[in-house]
């Protein structure tokens, strides 16, 4: 089998590092490997003889440089340390100019620690390094540690195996939306606990994976829809920062995302002036979102943000290629 290498054009477009390519002479292969981070999807190719890397993500592809670390396999942007690709086995860590998305994950890989709940009766685990602690309500002991095993691992999810007082406790974990049974809220995972023949249902993994790593475009406000060619956006950025376009000005502040729902606070905008429309709409968007009790993943993917007297703001993710944030 013949391999071609790729050579690579660095131009800049926008403030940013793009790639055009071209093939010729043979070399070593081409490694591809995609990765969830948050609700980005991104797929990273090694170029030469590895010492490059290039990274796709909404149209945009940044070609880094390896650089020395102590774990793992870490790419940077030259002249800039806060653009970097660092991989870690099935997990890495992506960072442009500063904004670092949500923790990158293979298919099925799951974020570590990763814990799960569930009700009725009430159940709690922990899983870190083959380790899984139970927390139990109807339990009056301490919590217990078990070593545990994983068996399965697929783009699916995972599956753990341990035993518990000599009862074969296993643990399955499947990368699709949950629904806790309880608060409603929405988690990335299901999980199934099985314990002496017992089996116990719940939802697991960070809630803020289902929100961060893309720009969401609002397509409706309240059921009124939009104004033709106004633009509104929702952003959930590291730190629990919050940020877009509200239709005229900017907008920032912070979110909280509990058990209970989200709330978003300190909420603030630019002060430029557009035609009294678009005013209005932008301030009918800002009352709303600073009422907001509720986040949702709907049933085609879109962001359900409802106020607490139950109007909607409903928002798809955006495909377009915003350059460098």
């Amino acid at each position: 089998m013949s391999f071609q290498r790729i050579l690579i054009t660095s131009v800049v477009v926008t403030g940013g590092l793009f790639l055009s390519a071209c093939a010729t002479g043979p070399d070593t292969p081409v490694v591809s490997e995609s990765y969830q981070c948050g609700q980005l999807d991104v797929v990273t190719t090694t170029l030469g003889e590895g010492d490059q890397l290039a990274v796709d993500y909404l149209g945009n592809r940044l070609l880094l440089n390896q650089t020395v670390s102590a774990s793992g396999a870490r790419y940077q942007a030259q002249d800039d340390d806060e653009t970097y690709f660092w991989s870690k086995g099935e997990r890495a860590l992506f960072n442009v100019k500063g904004q670092s998305y949500p923790e990158c994950l293979q298919a099925g890989a799951l974020e570590l620690p990763f814990e799960a709940t569930g009700n009725e009766p009430f159940w709690h685990v922990r899983v870190a390094h083959q380790q899984l602690v139970l927390n139990r309500l109807d339990d009056t002991s301490e919590p217990e540690v078990i070593a545990v095993e994983t068996t399965a691992a697929n783009h699916h999810g995972r599956e753990f195996r341990g035993e518990l007082d000599g009862q074969e406790l296993t643990l399955k974990v499947a990368r699709q939306l949950c629904e806790d049974t309880m608060s409603g809220s929405q988690f990335p995972a299901q999980v199934r606990l099985e314990l002496n023949g017992e089996v116990y249902e719940g939802c697991g993994g960070d809630p803020q994976r289902l929100f961060r790593g893309v720009e969401w475009i609002v397509e409706d406000l309240a059921g009124a829809g939009i104004i033709d060619s106004s633009r509104m956006t929702v952003e959930f950025l590291d730190e629990n920062r919050l940020a877009g376009r509200a239709s005229c000005n900017r907008y920032g502040g912070q979110y909280k995302l509990t058990a209970e729902g989200v709330s978003f606070s300190s909420l603030f905008s630019t002060r430029m002036a557009c035609a009294p429309a678009l005013m209005n709409q932008e301030q009918r968007f800002l009352e709303l979102m600073a009422d907001v009790k509720q986040a949702s993943i709907g049933q085609h993917g879109e962001l359900v943000l409802t106020t607490s007297g139950g109007e909607k703001i409903k928002a798809f993710q955006s495909t377009e290629n915003k350059g460098n944030p």
